[in-house]
């Protein structure tokens, strides 16, 4: 509205400056030019402030439309109870980044061009037609042609940045596959397939960005066609009129040259707020593919995983567990307990529900039916938190801040450091380290072995002596040597009362645990 106003108040300066110039040509009274000079400065002054404070608020109203899609993004993968079917990482990231940032244009340039588009003209079609017909009918029939075709074009141009929109997510993606991959691609020497599919890839990119920058030159082009014409036809009629060769057009009375001039000045700020609109067209279509992914991306998410999200006391009570007719993706887990300090492995087929199984136990998934009892209280939403407070994780494949590796192990919390470093005979390799523990790791664990790294993730996991610790394939790909630390490390802890759930194909392993579950059996 305040946008719409400042480019209003131009009516009122281009009236002195009629009135002004009609006086010097002595065609009439007019103010005298010191009023003239003073009123036109003064709209002139307010028309600035009022614009500059509708920007300000337009620009502070796009970033918290940033702000606040970026947080629930963020927050609503961080609670993602599974990976969303919408993309990889690297398209969640283009979202949540770079293509957020098309909304700040939206929202500071293509709404105010749209609240303008809807007052200004209207109000200068009216005056046209106070002052003569023949103007007024020009403006008529040349302005809705514009948005007619500024429409057609639109259609072209929501699709360009569609395809443009989707294939910025996917070369994202391909890149965060390809570092992920980059050792695996020097050891094949792959280098140069993987360097030009990358190429081909961005090609792509690149033709589908050229489309809709042909798309936007091309709504300019019709819009200052159309806009040219009608300023033109207006100051051949104005001039002809005032010459005396017109004597048809006005409502009766001849035309003055205070009204001719006003006419002159109106006719390219009739056209102003259009050309405008259409330069903000392309960022309408980038907003309007940037809210089709936002959708697509709410629709692909996972059901969030138990609790509410934040931090919350250790759940007082012994860390037994009851499982009574528990079902989650199809599969049908045993009733089972398990006691307090008790070490159990579970085994089963690749596929049967062991993964599966320690996330339904950690409350990062929510079971289809059936109920889980954790010391002494359901396992949901109010509980999970605390729950998880007091548990251990190893995960199958190890991931890493992209920190020292002492913040790594702690997470910054409280805890014995150096039982925990014993735990998993880690000592060694901190040492081997060219910065100890200070060392930096990627988040894909640079600098570690796959054996090291898993010994990392059980110093993560008894670090701040937990209740419970769900391991899942603590021994999977490793060496005999490694294999015998992780088991010891991990019977250790169960020795002090932790109690242990571990998934494992590792018969040795499940041997040295107090008993054993089979999931996916018949």
């Amino acid at each position: 509205m305040l946008s719409a106003a400042a480019a209003a108040l131009w009516l009122g300066q281009a009236a002195l400056v009629a009135l002004g110039m009609s006086q010097l040509l002595g065609a009439g009274p007019g103010p005298g030019p010191l009023t003239t000079a003073a009123g036109f400065l003064a709209l002139g002054i307010l028309r600035a402030a009022l614009a500059y404070r509708a920007e300000g608020m337009l620009f502070a109203a796009a970033l918290r439309c940033v702000g606040t899609e970026r947080a629930r993004i963020v927050s609503a993968e961080a609670r993602a109870s599974a990976s969303s079917s919408f993309g990889g990482p690297g398209a969640v990231a283009a979202l949540a980044g770079e293509k957020l940032e098309m909304l700040v244009p939206y929202v500071s340039r293509y709404t105010p061009a749209q609240a303008r588009t809807r007052l200004v003209p209207l109000l200068i079609l009216a005056l046209a037609f106070w002052h003569s017909w023949a103007v007024g009918v020009v403006f008529l029939v040349s302005g809705p042609l514009i948005p007619v075709f500024m429409a057609l074009v639109g259609l072209a141009a929501a699709e360009a940045s569609r395809r443009q929109m989707t294939e910025i997510g996917s070369l994202n993606d391909l890149l965060i596959d390809r570092l992920a991959a980059l050792s695996d691609i020097r050891v094949l020497g792959a280098r140069g397939r993987v360097v030009a599919g990358f190429a081909d890839a961005a090609e792509g990119l690149r033709g589908k960005t050229m489309a809709v920058l042909r798309v936007a030159f091309l709504s300019s082009t019709v819009l200052e066609l159309f806009a040219a014409i009608g300023v033109a036809m207006v100051a051949v009629w104005v001039g002809f009129a005032l010459l005396g060769a017109l004597s048809w057009g006005t409502w009766g009375a001849p035309l003055t040259p205070a009204a001719g001039i006003f006419l002159l000045l109106l006719a390219p700020d009739f056209y102003q707020p259009l050309r405008d609109l259409s330069a903000a067209w392309h960022d309408k279509a980038a907003a309007l593919a940037v809210a089709a992914e936002l959708e697509a991306h709410e629709a692909a998410l996972a059901a969030p995983m138990l609790g509410l999200g934040g931090q919350a006391p250790r759940l007082q009570g012994a860390a037994g567990i009851t499982l009574q007719g528990l079902v989650a993706r199809g599969i049908t887990y045993p009733d089972l307990t398990i006691a307090p300090g008790e070490s159990l492995a579970v085994m089963g087929a690749s596929g049967a529900g062991k993964t599966t199984l320690l996330r339904l136990l950690a409350g990062l998934e929510r079971p289809d039916a059936g109920q889980i009892t954790v010391a002494g209280q359901p396992l949901d939403d109010a509980h999970a938190d605390g729950w998880r407070a007091g548990l251990g994780w190893m995960p199958q494949a190890p991931h890493f801040l992209n920190a020292s590796l002492a913040r790594n192990v702690t997470l910054g919390r409280t805890g014995d450091y150096a039982q925990a470093l014993e735990t998993a005979a880690i000592g060694p390799v901190i040492r081997a380290m060219p910065q100890g523990d200070r060392t930096r790791l990627g988040e894909t664990g640079g600098g570690l072995s796959g054996g090291e790294a898993r010994r990392l993730t059980l110093a993560r996991a008894s670090y701040g002596g937990p209740d419970l610790i769900l391991a899942d394939e603590p021994t999977a790909d490793l060496d005999a040597a490694t294999a015998e630390a992780v088991t010891e490390g991990l019977l250790s802890m169960a020795a002090r009362g932790v109690t242990l759930v571990v998934a494992t194909h590792d018969a040795d392993l499940a041997a040295r645990l107090g008993r054993t579950i089979v999931v996916g059996a018949a």
